[in-house]
């Protein structure tokens, strides 16, 4: 393996090495050489001393951890009537965050300079320094080229295509910016935080819309131009109902929270989500019946993909939802695909889309090459001014 100190600090980021006499048995480093890789990351802030570790004969190791409050995030999960923001430590812990009020309809520019105002907002109502921010994080409700990190033809965000995000919040934020597809962002924070042994998870996000994230081995799977994932629009032989981006028979026409709202009466998905915790026997019937056809095409996604944990998450994932997918979905896969298959509900909620995001910042921020460059140039003053990637995050 590469023995740089970006290379030292990933293997203390996963947990790999917590010492240095481990961090010699994995990399096969001298102790000399350790030593000088160890010094110069906790001169830049990027790990801390953390107590003792276990005594394995002498005198007792100290315990090396990745330094989580070196700097911090902003983070936004855009939807489609809303967006919620969040100020984070680098684990993705939140430390303020708060609801905006602003339609995608409303067009990028609004929402994302809404965006940016309430990011100052953040700061503020939590006693942050600004210059301590080294990274933003952005899901949106549609699919995002993985070269451009630019929307790609979203079909329920008009007006968003190839728009650039980034470089708009580049024009009050100095820092890099990071944009993931909300589903994606869900299922990497889901992986991250409730099971970081799997190496194949799947969350499918039943909201306005309907879009499945896939984490393999640990990093989202993007396909070749961000579509991967995007099941709303599989259109289903014998449906007519017109879905948003045009096209009729779509999965998001007759099982999405947008789809359950219209045959309630109601404005939304989040409607629904109301409705089902009161109870409503009409909401929970029509959201089983629309689990039911969502697990027909999960069927299709878990025997190509054969995730161990498909995670269900959004404004309609309750018992009724689920109930419905396990209905279909395992009459219709074989039996090899669903034998070591965990289907449950997700536990994070809507803090899943921002803790993901927090983990992709964090896996860009402080990648091994971006630490080796940053370090090797001495371009690391003090953990408030993280320089990582090229670009000062202050």
């Amino acid at each position: 393996m590469n023995s740089g100190p970006g290379d030292v600090l990933q293997l203390i980021r996963r947990g790999e090495a917590t010492t240095r006499r481990e961090l010699q048995d994995l990399t096969g480093l001298s102790r000399m050489t350790v030593a000088q890789r160890v010094d110069a990351l906790l001169e830049a802030g990027f790990i801390r001393e953390a107590g003792d570790a276990h005594a394995t004969g002498g005198r007792r190791p100290h315990r090396l951890e990745f330094n989580v409050e070196s700097s911090v995030l902003v983070v936004a999960t855009v939807d489609t009537t809303h967006s919620r923001t969040a100020l984070t430590r680098l684990d993705g812990t939140i430390l303020a965050d708060e609801r905006v009020d602003v339609a995608v309809l409303d067009g990028p520019k609004v929402l994302l300079t809404s965006l940016a105002e309430s990011f100052v907002r953040l700061f503020d109502e939590a006693g942050v320094a600004h210059d301590s921010l080294a990274g933003i994080g952005v899901s949106i409700p549609g699919p995002v080229d993985p070269h451009t990190g630019r929307p790609s033809q979203p079909p329920i965000m008009p007006g968003w295509d190839a728009y650039p995000i980034s470089e708009h919040l580049q024009e009050s934020f100095d820092v890099p910016v990071f944009v993931e597809n909300d589903a994606d962002a869900m299922a990497l924070g889901e992986q991250s935080r409730n099971y970081p042994d799997s190496n194949s998870l799947c969350l499918v996000k039943v909201s306005t819309g309907i879009g499945t994230g896939m984490v393999i081995n640990g990093s989202v799977y993007h396909g070749i131009d961000g579509g991967a994932g995007d099941i709303g629009h599989i259109r289903l032989a014998g449906e007519t109902a017109q879905c948003q981006c045009g096209s009729f028979g779509c999965l998001a026409a007759v099982a999405s929270g947008r789809a359950v709202a219209h045959a309630l009466g109601v404005a939304s998905g989040s409607d629904v989500k109301r409705m089902l915790a009161e109870g409503n026997v009409d909401a929970l019937r029509l959201t089983h019946e629309a689990g039911g056809r969502l697990g027909e095409v999960m069927a299709t996604v878990v025997s190509m993909v054969n995730p161990g944990v498909l995670v269900v998450g959004g404004d309609l994932a309750s018992s009724a939802l689920i109930g419905g997918i396990r209905e279909s979905l395992y009459p219709r896969s074989l039996a090899r695909a669903t034998r070591n298959l965990d289907v449950r509900l997700s536990t994070l909620g809507a803090d899943a889309g921002l803790i993901g995001l927090a983990r992709i910042a964090v896996d860009q921020l402080f990648s091994a090459a971006a630490v080796n460059s940053a370090v090797s140039a001495s371009a690391v003053p003090a953990p408030s001014g993280v320089v990582v990637g090229g670009r000062n995050a202050g």
